[in-house]
């Protein structure tokens, strides 16, 4: 999945020349944290909610609090901001989020802003790709780390026509094994679980069976 496909176009934007009353407006109004500045058609830097929150004097200064209204963007704006291009990866995008700590990742094509991509963004996408967005049932099985172990699994749901909303692999804590984690619309989970156990493989959830290591 690239940037492209989940990236907001219509971004509202302010000039370095626009004041931080009229920024601030504009946050509070649309509902947004993040307001790219752009000079002309290029992208110059980032002002947000915490920028403009940091730059505000006491709440007991109102006349500092006048005057700040009144400067330009550019006096309190981040200049150094990470973007990304809208042909980046979606995992890549959501890494760089995460790593720098941001809320947020201006895209641009050279010097020119053709979207936005935010923090609630991605993490509405990793709704979906999860499967959680539609009413669903979490399966989580512990397999052998062997070639084809995935179809095998995903084989037995398909017997029981069982639609498979989503799929996700992570290491097992047990040598050699991988956890499968389905989210799946099953009628009869009971038996498909039986299935699965019968096939040879462990079902960590829903649990069925005290853990044979001593959990519950």
């Amino acid at each position: 999945m690239l940037v492209e496909e989940i990236m907001h176009r219509n971004v509202h934007s302010v000039t370095p020349s626009t004041s931080i009353g009229d920024a601030i407006h504009l946050l509070k109004n649309h509902q947004i944290r993040h307001l790219p500045v752009l000079d002309g058609d290029v992208f110059v830097g980032l002002v947000t909610d915490r920028d403009l929150r940091s730059a505000s004097p006491s709440s007991l200064d109102p006349k500092g609090l006048r005057n700040l209204l009144h400067r330009p963007v550019s006096e309190v704006m981040i200049r150094q901001v990470i973007t990304a291009h809208p042909l980046d990866f979606f995992e890549d995008a959501a890494r760089a989020l995460y790593e720098h700590r941001i809320g947020c990742l201006p895209i641009l094509e050279g010097e020119k802003l053709v979207g936005i991509l935010t923090e609630t963004d991605i993490l509405r996408r990793l709704i979906e790709i999860f499967g959680v967005d539609r009413p669903s049932q979490h399966v989580e099985v512990e397999v052998e780390d062997r070639f084809g172990i995935l179809a095998e699994v995903a084989d037995i749901f398909g017997q029981h026509r069982t639609n498979i909303n989503s799929v996700m692999l992570e290491r097992s804590q047990k040598e050699d094994h991988l956890n499968i984690v389905f989210r799946v619309q099953a009628k009869d989970l009971g038996k498909i679980i039986d299935n699965i156990e019968q096939a040879g493989h462990r079902v960590l959830w829903p649990r069925t069976n005290p853990d044979p290591e001593g959990g519950v």
